[in-house]
């Protein structure tokens, strides 16, 4: 192998460095290379040479000896060396024959062009399948196919024919950017370009026979020339790696921001748990992404602007939102955006105010600090406001809203001057302007170290964003828990079964006994004490309030055995085949009634749910989800994230419930599940009947589904 080249990069971990020849070869060769560089074929070769490209370049085509100015092979087999890496820009007919040849003569990697594999049918799935196969078996990673390709503009290595290039070059920065799609990752980097932004590393991984999304967050969370990681996802294949991606990342202090299309729910036939049916497959995905420290965006507008945020690598841990502006109106807008997002805006101290108020007595400056327009007559106030709110308030983020007049010719030199001796003073703040400006006044503010967004709800929002990446890196690893000694029964046990099966794992139930006879059913209610709730016990009856089929406040023996005479004809009127019993329950009064799941993920796992509810949990939707399993400090984080927690916390003059109790039961369920293994699909307990602080929690009703 020629000398040479660019040199492989240093790695922080070595997780992934069997990308190497990938995502930096010194020699490659292009199989069905072409003389035209408007072809597919033809324009790595162009985007190469152009870039300066200093490796050794390879085309292969049996019907030219020299291609854009270089010489060219008939053949693999007549390479006159084993080059790193190769690209394969054939008809998937051809394709398969040319990887082979590839593998065989020991390639490190290959970037398959070749569209008309699994996303043609199950022939091209069946090809596709071969092809991998093939590269597996050589230690050939393979990049593709149906791949748009690959670029790391510092280097010069163009593995792409994206007609992207035709319009924008990669402009110098540290953000990468990692697509499942061809087509919408380049259309990043053509965005990103468009708004100036560095994006010198893009890669794009098709149908991801081998190397996947999560492998190629995980090189650019490696690469020390990057900053921070945009993604587009499509879905996640190799769960592990992409977990591995992005706890790297975190590691790192590496934001990872995705942009995930595909918002799909379960379909009705996991309807039976209410769980399964409340955590759908993309709350799973946008939980998975909050525990891993990673930021959902919802457009890729966002996606760029929380980026673009990050680019100053300042992420405050404890956010807080100071907000500078000259109009009333905007500094509403941006206090009912920072609201919505749960962005502390607390206000000055009294004195800072005081004194704005004897500076600029018709201001007001408790936080948006309104400055009105009057200080552009004034420049010097625009300092003494900026800084008060900086020293004084203690904002870990500030916002200044000017909009057009920090674009003035006029305006904007004194006020760039008072604002970069603020931030000179206080470097450890992050800073946004809300401006509308000629691009080289948007430059100049940039250059001052100042986040610049014409639209202000979008700057408050990658703010928002920073404090959470903040916390995120902050916080402490998540510690190993001991699991419980699990064992599932052959098939779904009823009721009664999985409350003991869960009671052996330290989960707490309302006391109850399972009745055959009224006899026994007047015993127990008896043992138990009254009041006392009847409930049937069958596999064929899944909602038992549907039919009557449990009943409340049950106060004497005479009840007791009505009741179970009332069961029994009700069971027999719905059509229940098969009947274990009557359960008879103590009757729990005075509780906040919570729902706690588990669903498992066919990606991540199993996943717990928390939230408040009993029957109508599925309609309002206010859950929480975390995956399996979590310690007890992590629970009650849980259950403070509900939007209904005040009526767990004593609101309107309740006791507070016993939220300890409720953690407790909720990380012994996580563990539960994690101990469980793939054969447990869901749990229910609903409700969970949480009494005041100090007396417990307790199940009331366990479903335990299992699977094959």
């Amino acid at each position: 192998m020629p000398e040479g080249g660019p040199a492989p990069k240093a790695f922080a971990t070595e997780a992934f460095a069997s990308l190497r020849p990938l995502f930096a070869p010194r020699t490659v060769a292009i199989v069905g290379a072409s003389s035209d560089p408007s072809r597919i074929g033809g324009r790595p070769i162009a985007a190469m040479r152009a870039a300066g490209f200093t490796g050794t370049l390879l085309p292969v085509n049996p019907n030219r000896a020299e291609i854009q100015g270089l010489p060219a092979y008939p053949a693999i087999s007549a390479l006159p060396f084993v080059p790193e890496a190769a690209i394969v820009a054939l008809p998937a007919a051809l394709a398969e024959a040319a990887v082979t040849e590839l593998a065989a003569l020991g390639v490190g990697a290959l970037v398959l062009f070749s569209a008309g594999f699994a996303e043609v049918g199950e022939a091209g799935a069946a090809a596709q399948a071969r092809v991998a196969a093939l590269a597996r078996a050589a230690g050939m990673r393979l990049l593709g196919p149906n791949t748009l390709g690959l670029f790391d503009a510092r280097i010069g290595w163009f593995a792409t024919f994206t007609a992207s290039l035709d319009s924008f070059r990669p402009l110098p920065g540290r953000i990468g950017i990692a697509s499942q799609s061809g087509a919408f990752g380049t259309h990043l980097f053509a965005a990103a370009a468009g708004r100036g932004l560095g994006t010198p590393v893009c890669v794009t991984t098709g149908n991801e026979a081998d190397v996947t999304l999560g492998e190629a967050i995980g090189w650019l969370a490696a690469d020390p020339g990057i900053d921070v990681i945009a993604v587009s996802a499509e879905g996640i294949r190799k769960p592990e790696a992409f977990l591995a991606a992005l706890a790297a990342a975190r590691a790192l202090r590496k934001p990872v921001v995705i942009l995930k299309v595909g918002k799909s729910r379960l379909g009705a036939g996991a309807a039976r748990s209410h769980t399964a049916a409340i955590a759908g497959d993309d709350r799973v995905f946008s939980a998975v992404l909050e525990e891993e420290g990673a930021l959902r965006a919802s457009s890729a507008e966002q996606l760029l602007d929380f980026a673009y945020a990050a680019t100053p690598r300042i992420y405050p841990a404890a956010n807080t939102l100071g907000v500078l502006t000259v109009s009333g109106g905007a500094g509403v807008l941006i206090a009912d955006e920072a609201e919505s997002l749960g962005l502390p805006m607390p206000p000055l101290p009294a004195a800072a105010q005081a004194a704005l108020k004897s500076a600029l007595p018709f201001a007001a400056p408790a936080n948006p600090v309104d400055c009105t327009a009057q200080v552009f007559n004034e420049p010097a106030l625009i300092g003494r406001f900026a800084e008060a709110m900086v020293a004084e308030g203690g904002y870990r983020s500030v916002l200044a809203f000017f909009s057009q007049t920090g674009g003035s010719p006029t305006i904007a030199p004194g006020l760039r001057a008072a604002l970069a001796a603020v931030r000179a003073r206080f470097p450890d703040r992050l800073y946004a302007l809300s401006v509308i400006a000629p691009p080289e006044r948007v430059r100049d503010y940039e250059a001052d170290g100042f986040l610049v967004f014409p639209e202000p709800a979008r700057a408050v929002a990658a703010l928002d964003a920073m404090g959470r990446l903040g916390a995120a890196f902050a916080a402490a690893p998540a510690p190993r828990l001991p699991l419980p000694a699990v064992t599932l029964p052959p098939a779904a046990p009823n009721e009664a079964q999985a409350k003991r099966l869960l009671a052996d794992a330290g989960i707490a139930v309302v006391p109850e006994r399972v009745t055959t006879t009224a006899d026994e059913a007047a015993a127990a209610a008896a043992a138990l004490g009254y009041p006392v709730v009847m409930k049937l016990l069958s596999p064929d009856i899944l909602h038992k309030t549907e039919i009557g089929g449990v009943l409340l406040g049950l106060a004497s023996e005479a009840a007791v055995r009505d009741g179970y005479a009332a069961l029994l004809s009700r069971a027999r009127a719905a059509g229940a085949a098969r009947l274990d019993g009557v359960i008879v329950a103590r009757e729990i009064k005075g509780g906040v009634e919570c729902i706690l799941g588990i669903k498992r993920d066919p990606l991540f796992g199993p996943v717990a749910l928390f939230g408040l509810g009993g029957i109508f949990v599925e309609i309002q939707g206010d859950v929480v989800l975390h995956r399996c399993p979590f310690d007890e400090a992590t629970a009650r984080k849980m259950i403070g994230a509900v939007r209904g927690v005040p009526l767990l916390q004593g609101a309107r003059g309740r006791k507070p419930a016993d939220i300890p109790a409720l953690a407790r039961m909720l990380s012994r369920l996580s563990r539960f599940a994690a101990a469980a293994g793939e054969r447990l699909s869901a749990i229910d307990l609903n409700p969970v009947l949480v009494l005041p602080e100090g007396e417990g929690a307790f199940a009331a009703d366990a479903l335990i589904e299992i699977g094959n």
